[in-house]
């Protein structure tokens, strides 16, 4: 993968090649509210006598998960977080601290690791979690990676793909679509052509948000099994109904495309479908539940006995899309 480019805004300072290994590390706490003290690890707290910890880790690879032409340091950090986090909601767990690993090039400039690093801090203080470790090497490629911790509290279980059951309804916190659009109009024009009007689809792809707590809102509640649509929606909820050994059925009206992605397929020519069924990386939680949405969430679908041919449906068919996000 070719070294990456940074914007010439950025090449006046120092490099991180020149400021050197701690010094970085003051620069990445002084934006991100950290514990760091120099230890060689970090000692955590349980919230309650009785929590269980809960990790998950993603990584983000520039050129592969992000273009420095399309997205601003802040929004990476931003989006570094988010889609952790979003693992952490997803098992209704409560996040309260990251890792952070960065391996960059000698010559990436300390400005972008700043503004990265604020919009680390951003996230962060969103769930009032913290920065409690991490790494920073060199290394050809710009490769940031988060290991989330979260907190489960209480004597519920966790929120599992392998819990969904028949007669339960599907219900969603979050856009399905979005993310995915924001791309494809990122693909198209480049930032700076982007029509205004579309700002929520940029925003939804290059810096992803959700509403912190509402996994734990979702397990109060009584929902049992629980996934983010990171991948697609339907290869997502396949993954759910294969391990629950049941079929979901999506109900078209409830994720239909809105005025602004119809509007987006139009300008590009492009079936809205497409992005909302297999586009994946809005992090919308996809939860069930037998009982009333929980707060925050709509009803998208239902959960019925498995049959032999498709694990998901939509409307008791065959889904026009469903490829998803391939990792290799």
């Amino acid at each position: 993968m070719p070294a990456p480019i940074f914007p010439a805004s950025m090449q006046d300072g120092p490099t991180v090649g020149e400021l050197g290994e701690f010094e970085v590390i003051r620069v990445i706490t002084e934006q991100a509210s950290s514990s760091l003290n120099g230890d060689d690890a970090a000692v955590l707290r349980h919230a309650t006598p009785n929590s269980r910890a809960v990790v998950a880790t993603d990584m983000l690879v520039s050129g592969r998960h992000f273009r420095l032409d399309w997205s601003t340091p802040a929004e990476i950090g931003e989006k570094a977080i988010l889609q952790n986090f979003a693992d952490i909601e997803a098992m209704g767990a409560r996040p309260v601290a990251a890792l952070l690993a960065i391996s960059a090039p000698t010559h990436t400039p300390v400005e972008f690791i700043r503004g990265l690093a604020s919009g680390i801090g951003k996230r962060l203080g969103e769930y009032s979690a913290e920065l409690v470790g991490g790494d920073v090497a060199s290394g050809e490629s710009l490769v940031i990676s988060v290991t989330a911790i979260g907190a489960l509290g209480g004597s519920l279980p966790e929120l599992t793909l392998g819990r969904a059951r028949p007669g339960q309804t599907l219900v969603a916190h979050g856009r399905i679509g979005y993310s995915a659009a924001g791309l494809a109009l990122l693909e198209h024009f480049g930032r700076a052509g982007v029509p205004e009007h579309f700002k929520p689809l940029i925003d939804a792809h290059c810096s992803p948000r959700l509403t912190p707590g509402r996994g734990m809102v979702a397990r109060a509640a009584g929902a049992t099994a629980m996934t983010d649509n990171s991948d697609g929606l339907i290869v997502d909820l396949s993954h759910m109904a294969k391990k629950s050994g049941v079929r979901i059925d999506v109900d078209s009206a409830e994720i239909a495309p809105d005025s602004l992605l119809s509007l987006a397929g139009e300008e590009l020519g492009c079936d809205p479908w497409e992005w909302i069924l297999s586009g994946g990386e809005d992090h919308t939680l996809l939860s069930t539940t037998f009982g009333d949405a929980p707060s925050g969430f709509r009803v998208i679908g239902r959960v019925t006995k498995s049959r032999p041919d498709d694990l998901v449906t939509v409307d008791k068919k065959t889904p026009a899309y469903s490829a998803g996000w391939k990792s290799f």
